[in-house]
């Protein structure tokens, strides 16, 4: 059985142990005999998901939705097993992922070209297709109802141009899936925590991510559910930290564009940067155990980075 942490307000929040433990969640919410799962994590995490379904004796067929805020393999490639196993559960995704579900050669050969095959293969394993008739598809505003509970999406570009997030108002709590950022539990220190955007793989827009934050905040959120991971109650400041660090990421990347290797530039700075904020924030940690915590994202965000950098310049 994977670790769960039980957030109140019918939420449980599920470490999938992808990549290392505290590193990505999904979540199960049960309302009025009804249940969803909001992201899927991968195939691998499937069985532990329907244990959980069991544990908490919840019939597959009281799950109504299953919901990835956006298709990327981390956050959705489970769906298509976890959906042949909820008979009742329709899929539901942004306008502009859904075609990637009920298809996801294209996404198959993206995040291949990403991680290269052979990583692909032992993180993701077979993507299934989800059949179109069981696909909804949540513009901007969209809302659907789980027993009493009523959820709203809300269309977040930034991190993704199909990236949505989830307003819940029974908890007055967001799902916000990589628009909110990363903030990984292990740098939390006397009520101050770690939140820095993510910025891969390809379709990093600052602007938009600017915009994305603040359509959030303005729902006056009192708690934020990441993907990458778990509960921050701090909203605001974590908003404010993710403004800073989307402008400085972008003013270092700009640095970078002379060198002959821009993402190793970019990376290097990104060590920096983020180092530094992390001691700032927690004076425990020591700069090995901050490094091995950030060394993948500041990999994938450099990589992003470059790729921006490519299609700006």
């Amino acid at each position: 059985m994977l670790p769960v942490l039980d957030y109140g307000d019918g939420i449980s929040c599920v470490d999938t142990g992808y990549v290392r433990p505290q590193m990505t969640a999904c979540y199960l919410l049960e309302q009025d005999g009804r249940a969803a799962f909001i992201e899927t994590g991968v195939n691998n995490n499937v069985a532990a998901l329907l244990a959980l379904l069991n544990d908490k004796g919840i019939a597959r067929e009281q799950v109504d939705y299953v919901i990835p805020t956006h298709v990327h393999l981390d956050h959705a490639g489970g769906a298509g097993q976890l959906m042949q196993a909820l008979p009742n559960a329709q899929l539901v995704i942004h306008p502009r992922g859904a075609r990637h579900m009920i298809d996801p050669a294209r996404l198959i050969a993206g995040t291949s070209a990403v991680y290269g095959a052979d990583e692909f293969s032992r993180l993701y394993g077979d993507v299934i297709p989800v059949d179109a008739a069981r696909v909804v598809e949540a513009a901007d505003g969209f809302e659907i109802s789980l027993g009493s509970r009523v959820l709203q999406f809300i269309d977040t570009p930034g991190h993704a141009r199909h990236h949505f997030c989830i307003y819940d108002a029974l908890s007055q709590g967001v799902f916000s899936g990589d628009t909110f950022g990363l903030s990984y539990r292990e740098f939390d220190s006397n009520g101050k925590v770690l939140c820095f955007p993510t910025t891969t793989p390809v379709q990093f827009d600052p602007d938009a991510l600017h915009r994305s934050i603040d359509r959030l905040m303005a729902l006056q959120p009192s708690q934020i559910f990441l993907t990458h991971f778990g509960r921050i109650e701090s909203p605001r400041q974590a908003a404010d930290q993710l403004h800073r660090d989307i402008d400085h990421f972008v003013s270092i990347t700009n640095g970078a564009k002379a060198e002959n290797d821009p993402q190793q530039r970019i990376s290097e700075q990104l060590q920096d940067w983020l180092c530094n904020r992390a001691r700032a924030v927690n004076a425990d940690l020591s700069a090995e155990k901050i490094r091995q915590l950030l060394a993948a994202d500041i990999l994938l965000n450099a990589q992003g980075l470059a790729y921006w950098l490519r299609t700006q310049h």
